[in-house]
């Protein structure tokens, strides 16, 4: 029976391993259909980054109260889940608490520690699922999350209900068979939580408490593997890209726009045609139409996004009841560059489909309401950046469709011929000082 479980437990790490790792690679390769763009410099602050926005979540402690909670449900993501790596020793292996005998009294101190972070995720958990389903705070009743989006947060607050819950009793009934002296279960003394738990198993029998804890442990185990590869498809991914996503996020200023490079080569070509590269030579594309078109950092952006909504409100495009959402901005891209994964995974190479992220995914009137403060950019914990993709999509809606309001067009026409957006010729900007003189 021994070599059954053990096999079919490795069947499962294998595959469940396996489908992760498959599912990641896609979302590589997804992420790198965007256009190249070096983000490799200085790579000591870049670490910096790392270790306070993604490790210590600083932005996070801007509002203490809930950056604590966050922290608590953050570090038992991380923590408890080298407890995991005992589980899987003792399914591959057959044994029972591979850690207790190299490490003594330390393997208590760390199950300890282990349970009472445990009963800490299970109670922020819960406060979280009331936030957004009783308390309903703004941000998290926003049509942007309507259908999955919604779905999908609550999904996973209980998901780690369930996961600790059964690591707990899991401890409570391998306790109490200790106190009936069952050989294969160690003495290791009370634990904190467990402990408290185990008196309620006291008139069970050692079948039913091994039955409990061998289904605890097979759930808690399915369960992990269940929810590594429910990442890939959820929100939750950010869990892991928050830490890529630090390291290369931008370093200049926030908000800094960028010259076009196929703007300056038009202007350079037509002050010196004898530069102009001769032959067939591709067009020239301005801004971004589609993924493929924006950066591989922003396609980063859009899977790394928590849904967390405090980039939409601190955009005061959107508080004012424009139809602009950075957060629908960075959930619309992700959408797209799935679905364009899929394209290209299923034809071997894009075909096209008749859509793209502008005008079909994001509406010439969200790209219009931005006013390009950089509050998105500022209030995410993650250092994602929507204003780079609106930068982009609005470039292609101007230059590419010649899609501007007239006031825009004047504007543009201002700038091209009096260098300036005002109807004013440069001889004659000056001359309003002239009854200063006076």
């Amino acid at each position: 029976m021994q070599y059954i479980q053990q096999a079919a437990f490795l069947i499962l790490a294998a595959y469940s391993i396996w489908l992760f790792r498959s599912n990641i690679l896609q979302i590589k390769k997804n992420i790198f259909l965007g256009r190249e763009e070096d983000l490799s410099d200085q790579s000591s602050l870049r670490w910096r980054n790392v270790v306070l926005l993604a490790l210590g979540q600083k932005k996070m402690f801007r509002n203490p109260t809930v950056a604590i909670m966050h922290f608590i449900i953050y570090a038992g993501f991380i923590i408890i889940n080298i407890e995991v790596l005992e589980i899987i020793l003792d399914g591959i292996t057959g044994w029972h608490r591979i850690f207790l005998t190299p490490l003594g009294s330390l393997y208590s101190l760390l199950i300890n520690f282990f349970e009472l972070l445990a009963v800490g995720v299970i109670g922020v958990c819960i406060i979280f699922f009331a936030r957004r389903n009783i308390l309903k705070l703004k941000r998290f009743m926003s049509k942007d999350l309507d259908g999955w989006p919604r779905s999908d947060a609550n999904y996973i607050l209980i998901a780690e209900i369930i996961l600790m819950s059964l690591f707990l009793i899991m401890n409570a009934s391998d306790r109490a068979l200790q106190i009936q002296g069952n050989e294969h279960y160690h003495e290791t003394g009370n634990f904190i939580v467990s402990g408290i738990i185990a008196p309620l198993f006291k008139n069970f029998s050692s079948a039913q408490l091994i039955a409990i804890e061998r289904s605890c442990w097979w759930l808690h185990i399915v369960g992990i593997f269940a929810f590594l590869n429910y990442l890939p498809y959820s929100k939750h991914l950010h869990i892991m890209l928050a830490f890529p996503n630090a390291y290369y996020s931008r370093l200049e200023a926030s908000g800094k726009m960028h010259n076009m490079q196929n703007v300056q080569n038009e202007v350079k070509y037509m002050m010196q045609p004898e530069l102009a590269p001769t032959g067939d030579a591709q067009p020239m594309k301005f801004g971004a139409k589609d993924v493929m078109d924006l950066s591989w950092k922003s396609l980063l952006d859009a899977y790394s996004c928590t849904e967390c909504g405090r980039c939409s409100t601190a955009c005061p495009a959107n508080q004012t009841g424009k139809l602009l959402s950075p957060r629908k901005i960075m959930m619309d891209t992700r959408d797209r560059l799935q679905e364009v994964g899929e394209n290209i995974k299923k034809n071997g190479e894009f075909k096209d489909d008749g859509k793209t992220l502008l005008n079909d995914y994001i509406s010439v009137e969200e790209l219009r309401a931005c006013t390009t403060c950089n509050a998105c950019v500022q209030e995410c914990p993650v250092s994602i950046n929507p204003l780079d993709i609106i930068l982009e999509l609005r470039r292609s809606l101007i230059m590419e469709d010649s899609n501007a309001p007239q006031e825009w067009n004047a504007m543009f026409g201002n700038i091209e011929n009096n260098f300036a957006p005002w109807k004013l010729s440069p001889d004659d900007r000056d001359k309003w000082t002239e009854d200063l003189k006076n």
